[in-house]
């Protein structure tokens, strides 16, 4: 018998509403109001600006180590927008944007990065999980709530970010390949921000989009702009409506950059060049977004320069209830005290290594 080609179902599109420039086309404009739209600058300007001082803090001291998440703002709040408070938020770690959105206290994220395990807390009324720092282990949890919905015949969704550095781990295949074969309502946000760490994503796949490898599981794909607020939020709530109304998942991949550091422990000038960067921050979604909106009538900059202030404000006023509360929640040490009932040498010396540690501090 001759050799016949295989029809496969299903193509790949990118979206694109607002370039770099703010070139609008109109034609596909979502219809958002203009509260929700002046709510999305909000929170994307309160998730740049938290994310430099939190940079600040870290480098003063003050916080540790943490991923920031500056350039990112599109793809993390164009996808929680859409969002019933019912619906589930599966995060991996780089999301601080969208946690915000979705209630998260500053003073939370703050608490987290300085090592106290009550930031890692969430409330029972947001239906919302921790972050996850393992690459990848949440798709899979994503999976199993959007499974749970599906079994108890609800109306709502699962949502969770990765990014894609993510998608060269099993549980990303494993978890596209569950949803897949068992139809659940689930969407798979990737944010290609171009670099897992320092590998480059053109080493992680031969894929021509990272989009596409949802045809091989039998779901929706699409790329994105991630920088594109606008685009985003379109594909995201194409994504949500396909879940809602069939219980069929997609997998939407923003295209995006980092503008700063995979983590404040890394160095990305060893492994990507100024003029990359320059390039990409020229397409910053911040600015862009700005633009749209100046243009519409709903920002000015009397108006931008208010809403600077306000939220340097309500950073600081976080800032200082954190530092404040930490002064009354348990003492660092005593993680060592509850894991072994005699304490191990090697324990015994980070303890007292870091009791040094803390002593100095008082000293400053």
């Amino acid at each position: 018998m001759p050799r016949k080609k295989i029809e496969l179902a299903g193509d790949i599109e990118h979206l694109s509403i607002l370039d770099e420039n703010g070139n609008l086309d109109s034609a596909l404009e979502p219809q958002i109001g203009d509260e929700t739209l002046l709510q999305l600058y909000r929170f994307m300007l309160l998730g740049r600006r938290f994310d430099e001082r939190m940079l600040n803090l870290q480098r003063q001291g003050r916080i540790g180590t943490f991923p920031p998440t500056s350039g990112q703002e599109a793809a993390h709040l164009g996808s929680v927008a859409v969002l019933n408070p019912s619906d589930w938020l599966v995060p991996a770690f780089r999301e601080t944007a969208a946690e915000l959105w979705r209630g998260r206290s500053m003073e939370s994220v703050l608490l987290y990065y300085n090592g106290f395990n009550e930031g890692a807390h969430v409330p029972a009324d947001r239906n919302d999980l921790p972050i996850a720092v393992p690459v990848g282990t949440q798709i899979l949890h994503a999976v199993g709530i959007a499974w749970g919905i599906k079994y108890r015949n609800r109306n709502d969704i699962a949502l969770n970010f990765f990014g894609d550095g993510a998608t060269s781990e099993g549980d990303f295949h494993e978890a596209l390949n569950f949803a897949g074969v068992f139809q659940v309502p689930v969407i798979f946000v990737c944010q290609n921000n171009q670099w897992a760490i320092s590998h480059p994503r053109t080493k992680q796949t031969r894929s021509q989009t990272i989009a596409q490898k949802a045809l091989a599981y039998g779901i929706e794909g699409i790329q994105v702009d991630g920088n594109d607020v606008l685009a985003v939020y379109t594909a995201a709530f194409e994504a949500t409506e396909r879940a809602r109304s069939k219980g069929e998942p997609t997998l939407i991949e923003c295209v995006t950059y980092r503008l700063t550091v995979h983590t404040t422990a890394d160095d990305p000038k060893r492994y990507r060049s100024d003029a990359e960067v320059e390039s990409w921050r020229r397409r910053d979604p911040l600015t862009r977004y700005q633009t749209y909106l100046t243009g519409k009538g709903l920002l000015d900059d009397k108006k931008v320069v208010a809403l600077e202030a306000e939220v340097k404000t309500e950073i600081q006023a976080a800032v200082d209830r954190t530092e404040e509360k930490m002064n009354t929640l348990g003492n660092p040490l005593d993680m060592f005290d509850h894991t072994f009932a005699e304490m191990p040498p090697h324990l015994v010396e980070q303890k007292k290594e870091l009791e040094r540690d803390l002593e100095g501090k008082e000293d400053i």
